[in-house]
């Protein structure tokens, strides 16, 4: 795009959104230029950002009509790439597409526009008294769209499920400017294709977001927390398992590894046990009654499996350190090292000893710092790797151990990403898990739905 057309398409765009939401300079542009992830920035040629829906779908028609590539974008947390721009496209930003247009107490469901901060609608949702339970790690920042854009998980996944659980409906623009609906403020609802499940963890390249219908649940009733501290990984990640088996689902199941325990410790001063091996972070939730009887048995799993001691939150304060401990990991590790490679290959549950026991073998293998954490409970593991990208040869070693792990992970039944997308960082890795007719399906779907190929081009199929 050179800078004749990138004039002309200011004012066009200036037209639809005002003056003030088209960003042209170099310095403005750059700041959208890339995302979480470890990848090269990319500049755009323009920063749109509409402020109202028929706004953004005359936004998208006229990136269409100029076969214009466009990058939705919301606070950029995602750490795939899928945020990153194609090269003198356009981005289209959702921090003017702020409202919850309705929270419904009787029908349990809220309606948004793609803006809205999880956290913060989190918090109006429990002041009705009502739960939206995914809570990914960027929740402070990280918006709705992008949520659903990614299917965001996060801690309380193993026990209420992550983004595309709570997605009852969508209003999405089409490359041709058209608002297309699907789904309903009912429960149960079976009219057409379901377009909004395939919005979901589409990451952009399909659809862009307009209003999202979210289901709410009624928040449980207590809660307890408990840290589980081990002398083996091996025994703490047994003990994951152990516990599954037992068909008991905690709301939340975590685990730290010793490298990671003495990091966040450093960081935070929170008086962990920095001489555990390991660390599991539980708590359960429902009713009373249930809470008090799945936390004795996860105490005695615990253990018959090992663990040295178990300490149990006395009050809010205490189960709040237990999390905080936990959320503190990534920006504790990330302290470390210039660079922080967060992956979340993720396994069949009974496969965590397994997955721990291979991360431990690729970290000798190509002699890396490999911290490890992550969701246990459903097998979102987030093996960390702290490098220096400017080392070429160390870097190197970096992107084979990625390649191993990704590959070990499949090899016991699990999946190249449990939350984090596929984005640019996966895309050449998609086919050895999806197979090549998945692969070319999926493609034909994309090319249909976008014969420009302007949504968010070169990011999974595209």
């Amino acid at each position: 795009m050179n800078s004749t057309h990138v004039s002309a398409l200011a004012g066009e765009f200036s037209k639809i959104v005002g003056s003030d939401n088209v960003m042209t300079s170099e310095n403005d542009r750059y700041a959208y230029s890339y995302d979480a992830a470890v990848l090269d920035s990319v500049m755009p040629g323009l920063v749109v950002r509409p402020t109202g829906s028929e706004a953004l779908g005359r936004v998208v028609k006229l990136c269409n009509d100029n076969g214009l590539p466009l990058t939705v974008r919301g606070a950029g947390t995602n750490l795939s790439g899928g945020t990153i721009p194609h090269l003198g496209g356009v981005v289209v930003l959702t921090n003017g597409l702020t409202c919850i247009l309705e929270i419904n107490e009787e029908d349990l469901y809220a309606v948004v526009e793609p803006g809205v901060v999880t956290a913060t609608f989190a918090q109006e949702v429990a002041r009705r008294g009502l739960f939206y339970p995914p809570d990914p790690g960027s929740q402070t920042v990280s918006t709705l769209g992008g949520n659903v854009a990614e299917n965001a998980g996060g801690l309380r996944g193993l026990k209420y499920g992550v983004t595309k659980d709570y997605v009852m409906g969508m209003e999405f623009w089409d490359v041709g400017g058209n608002l297309v609906k699907s789904g309903s403020r009912t429960v149960k609802g079976v009219t057409g294709y379901n377009l909004h499940g395939l919005m979901v963890a589409s990451e952009g390249t399909l659809g862009v977001f307009d209003k999202i219908i979210l289901k709410l649940i009624p928040p449980p009733r207590e809660a307890r927390s408990m840290m589980a501290i081990f002398t083996s990984i091996t025994a703490a990640s047994e003990t994951v398992a152990a516990i599954i088996a037992a068909k008991i689902v905690p709301a939340t199941l975590e685990m730290m590894d010793n490298f990671t325990i003495r990091t966040v410790d450093n960081f935070r001063h929170a008086g962990l046990p920095t001489d555990a091996a390991a660390l599991l972070l539980i708590e359960v939730d429902g009713h009373p009654g249930q809470v008090a009887d799945e936390a004795a048995q996860v105490e005695a799993i615990c253990k018959q499996h090992g663990a040295r001691e178990l300490k149990v939150a006395r009050d809010a304060a205490e189960r709040n350190t237990i999390w905080q401990a936990r959320r503190d990991a990534l920006p504790a590790l990330a302290k470390l090292k210039p660079t922080c490679v967060l992956e979340d290959a993720t396994v069949p549950r009974s496969k965590i000893p397994a997955m721990i026991e291979a991360l431990g073998e690729i970290s000798r293998k190509f002699n890396l710092t490999i911290g490890t954490f992550g969701h246990a409970g459903d097998g979102n593991l987030h093996p960390t790797i702290l490098t220096d990208k400017r080392d070429k040869e160390e870097w190197g070693r970096v992107e084979k151990a990625v390649e191993e792990i990704f590959d070990r992970a499949l090899a016991l039944g699990g999946t190249l990403s449990g939350e984090h997308g596929i984005g640019l960082a996966k895309a050449r890795f998609l086919v050895k898990e999806t197979g090549r007719a998945a692969f070319d399906y999926s493609a034909r779907m994309k090319a249909a739905l976008d014969p420009k190929n302007i949504l968010n081009p070169k990011k999974m199929v595209g």
